[in-house]
């Protein structure tokens, strides 16, 4: 059973009080599956590829050991080590901290790089690893796991995934068995973070994350695993969390910064699902108040912590910590709840956040080792670098490949009425419409340069609505179709509609100014700016590049593909974007003077 989302009203009322919004269309959009939508090269398929090759080259016993080993079972094989393995007497935060935790994301992963391969062997490696996996369920693994809630919750995904992707027959069947072993040693309801529910056990099993199981329990019972996946979603949704939010009261404050902005796309299948607006309204307060405590470039919790609104303390971050956003699993939350919300509510802002995110924290991401050493934090401190996390096989490394393979679900959407293009990607998407099969091509070297060429192969004349998203940055963007010029309405931070009866071979051909501009980190410090171009953000490189005037950052020149340099005292200075930063020290945001 695929995914659907119910035609549920949203007031209007509230809408306007709530969250304002310029609504792509006036039916729901729906989301393309993995295969429906090709990408052309460059760094999406970069670090596909990279993972992919990856995944299929870790051992099986390896993969398996902590299983057997929690199970109380033979466990041959080499240890994967750091995160990944399991040492009865040590637990720490550099090794041994969440054994055979990423196995169930690794699974999932594979599943959706199946869907867009089609490679006989992805789909192999998949049942395999669930029919080995199968062997070692046993309540005694959960009983021994710290997080037992949150490894049952990845284990969810890993299997609803091989079933809606790789077809694994099996997958319901060992999901089932799964639950039944790990019910018994969950609560009987969502936990906060840090509440002492395990009394036997001392304080270093009080951070699962229960409060985040309910979306794959609902995906379970959508993809048609059976009415009980919903009774259970329903039973672990945290109302202590998204009561007030859908109130608009702001709680975020002192939470886990990724595993609460998790937790929101529980929210959101709470109202895909069962139609509850009051967990959309709290998905989508908690969407606008984490934009009011993000960095410039998408990324949002320093030190893995939600802040209070009115604070100083992005500010404070840029002196105090390296550890600025939690990429991979934080992008990987961002994007979910950006595509439920998109989905649902329809505003441009939701497509304008993903492509933030994505061009400016994930797509610059140190790929993973294949000794286990993973990009972990973006790092936005006045002498920020790229590193790698001294942990192997943290909980990054099982988001990361999971992103990889979503750029695809990000970039299209559909409903009754037409096509959205949401992200502008080099890329192919094939949809059939009333039995017409329809191709839209996208070419561009978007987001360094503004011009973006999409084509249409029509089987036969069809009318639909194509929609394009006009990022609120880009004033100005003109449409061109057949090469005729297109007066429509093209306002910043909506979509723009093209309605016709569309023939093969048509073409349309969108400009988007990429002026730069200057976004301040809050509004006590106006002379602490980050410089953008378009989706952009720009990084000055050096230990301490010195302060510049506004006009010198606003006339930066273009002296390469991906290289921009500002006068300064002492020079020249050099920006450039994220994804163009090795392991040279770089400042996110600039000192201004006048």
């Amino acid at each position: 059973m695929a995914s659907t989302l119910l035609a549920v009203a949203v007031p209007s009322a509230w809408l306007r009080a709530a969250a304002p919004t310029r609504r792509a269309a006036a039916s729901p959009w729906q989301q393309f599956t993995y295969s429906d939508v090709d990408l052309h090269g460059g760094l999406t398929e970069q670090q596909l590829d990279h993972h992919l090759a990856l995944l299929m080259s870790l051992d099986e016993d390896s993969l398996l050991k902590p299983f057997r080993q929690m199970s109380g079972a033979p466990a041959p094989g080499a240890d994967l080590g750091g995160w990944y393995s399991f040492d009865p007497d040590h637990f720490g935060i550099d090794e041994a901290y969440a054994p055979s935790a990423t196995f169930g994301q690794w699974v999932s992963a594979l599943a959706r790089m199946y869907a867009i391969k089609r490679a006989p062997q992805i789909r192999a490696r998949v049942m395999r690893l669930n029919e080995l996996y199968a062997q070692t369920i046993s309540g005694t693994y959960f009983e021994v796991n710290r997080f037992p809630a949150y490894c049952l919750d990845k284990l969810l995904c890993g299997l609803i995934d091989a079933h809606e992707f790789a077809a694994d027959p099996d997958a319901f069947s060992i999901m089932g068995r799964a639950i039944d072993a790990a019910l018994p040693h969950l609560p009987a309801r969502a936990i906060e973070h840090g509440q002492h529910w395990r009394l036997d056990r001392d304080a270093s099993y009080d951070s699962d994350e229960s409060y985040t199981v309910a979306e794959n329990l609902y995906l379970a019972y959508q993809r048609g695993a059976g009415d009980r996946y919903r009774r259970l979603a329903n039973t672990y949704l945290d109302d202590s969390y998204f009561g007030p939010l859908s109130a608009g009261q702001n709680n975020l404050a002192g939470r886990h910064a990724y595993s609460y902005v998790n937790a929101l796309s529980s929210a959101m299948q709470a109202y895909l699902t069962a139609g509850s607006i009051k967990h959309l309204q709290a998905a989508a307060h908690g969407f606008d108040f984490l934009r009011q405590q993000s960095y410039v470039t998408g990324g949002w919790g320093p030190d893995e912590t939600l802040r209070a609104p009115g604070t100083s303390d992005l500010y404070d971050s840029l002196t105090r910590t390296h550890s600025s956003f939690e990429t991979p699993c934080g992008a990987y939350a961002h994007f979910k709840l950006t595509r439920y919300l998109l989905r649902a509510i329809g505003d441009a802002r939701f497509g304008d956040s993903m492509e933030r995110m994505m061009y400016n924290t994930i797509l610059g991401a140190k790929p993973i080792q294949a000794d286990g050493r993973t990009f972990y934090y973006s790092d936005y401190h006045r002498q920020g670098r790229k590193v790698y996390s001294p942990r192997r096989w943290p909980c990054c490394s099982g988001t990361l490949p999971q992103v990889a393979a979503d750029y695809r679900i990000n970039t299209y959407f559909h409903n009754a009425e037409g096509l959205c293009v949401n992200l502008y990607l080099p890329s192919t998407v094939r949809w059939r419409r009333h039995g017409t099969r329809i191709t839209l091509t996208q070419t561009s070297d978007y987001p360094l340069d503004g011009a973006i060429e999409l084509r249409l192969q029509v089987e036969r004349p069809e009318r639909f609505v194509l929609q394009l998203r006009i990022p609120q940055w880009a004033a100005g963007a003109a449409l061109t179709l057949n090469g005729r010029r297109v007066e429509i309405g093209l306002e910043p931070g909506t979509f723009a509609s093209l309605t016709r009866l569309w023939h093969d071979g048509d073409r349309v051909q969108l400009e988007l100014p990429l002026r730069l501009r200057l976004e301040s980190i809050d509004g006590a410090h106006p002379d602490t700016a980050a410089v953008l171009r378009g989706p952009l953000v720009l990084f000055a490189l050096g230990e301490s590049p010195p302060p510049l005037t506004r006009g010198a950052l606003l006339s930066a020149r273009r002296v390469g593909a991906q290289s921009w340099e500002a006068t300064g005292p002492g020079g020249p200075i050099r920006f450039v974007p994220f994804t163009a930063i090795a392991d040279e020290p770089y400042r996110t945001y600039q000192q201004v003077v006048s």
